[in-house]
């Protein structure tokens, strides 16, 4: 048994999310492999596996509940927050992870590999590349924690939706002038979350075009 087993179900529990033990283990097999890769290729800035869990596994299943159905885009997916926690909890769903690093996504592929799974795939390519918008295609959801500016993430998102597609923008503090100057052209639904052992702000914005 891993020996943060315990502790991922028991605080995953407390996000209202019933993970399966196969959901659980897969989700530490991913921490451990981050963690050995990261010691080489400095993946993510966080190097503790407890911080880890918390910042990268906890953050990620957090915002589970509220993320809309469908084929998922995760842009500037780094070392595969949220889209691989995403994939790996929801099999069922098909996810693409995108990121312009090289070392980052040769990580992702690789995990991928090892692990067998179906539903993820993970694409290096810069956002705007109109050769990845095509063939890419169009996406039911887009989601990211990577972008600082959600007016950014909304321009970079938009060629990848159709009519009915939802962005879903992680953030900390809730970006109220961003929102107030897309409000014209977009409905914004402001979701409040709260992380166990994270004393930090944490909200998931759901955009769709009017």
């Amino acid at each position: 048994m891993h020996s943060y087993f315990s502790v991922l179900k028991r605080d995953s529990q407390r996000l209202g999310i019933a993970l399966s033990d196969d959901a659980l283990h897969a989700l530490l097999r991913y921490q451990d492999a981050l963690l050995l890769w990261n010691k080489a290729y400095n993946l993510t800035a966080i190097r503790e596996p407890e911080e880890m869990l918390v910042k990268h596994l906890l953050d990620s299943l957090s915002i589970l509940k509220d993320l809309p159905e469908g084929r998922l885009l995760d842009i500037g997916t780094g070392g595969g927050m949220p889209g691989m926690i995403i994939a790996l909890t929801q099999p069922e769903r098909e996810c693409v992870l995108l990121d312009s690093n090289g070392k980052k996504i040769r990580f992702l592929k690789q995990f991928i590999a090892d692990q067998k799974l179906q539903n993820v795939i993970a694409v290096q390519t810069r956002v705007e590349n109109q050769e990845s918008i095509n063939n890419l295609g169009k996406f039911d959801v887009i989601t990211s924690r990577a972008f600082a500016s959600l007016t950014d993430f909304v321009t970079a998102a938009t060629p990848y939706m159709h009519a009915e597609s939802k962005i879903a923008a992680m953030k900390g503090l809730v970006p109220n002038d961003e929102i107030e100057q897309l409000s014209e052209q977009w409905q914004c639904q402001t979701i409040e979350l709260s992380v166990p052992r994270l004393d930090e702000q944490r909200h998931l914005l759901v955009l769709k075009h009017i």
